[in-house]
């Protein structure tokens, strides 16, 4: 799930990541976690307008994505996000 906005004033793009315990134990949470900010680091950072906010929250089953596949989800999803902002 992706979530977006933007902060009057701010020109810095931000990201917060957030991983239930119900995704799975620590390892595979981090796991996702490291791959949302590569991926956020690589890709969207660019495609995004200056000053836009992002939250992932990962739900069940994305423990089971490779890093390519959370990729493409990401930016999938933030191509729908900056057309709206």
């Amino acid at each position: 799930m992706l979530y977006a906005g933007r902060f009057p004033g701010d020109e810095k793009s931000r990201l917060g990541v957030t991983v239930s315990k119900r995704v799975g134990i620590a390892v595979i949470r981090n796991r996702i976690k490291r791959r949302v900010r590569e991926a956020y680091r690589l890709i969207l950072r660019d495609m995004l307008k200056p000053g836009i906010s992002l939250v992932v929250i990962a739900r069940a089953g994305a423990g089971e994505l490779t890093s390519e596949a959370i990729g493409g989800e990401l930016v999938a999803a933030a191509r729908v996000v900056a057309h709206r902002l």
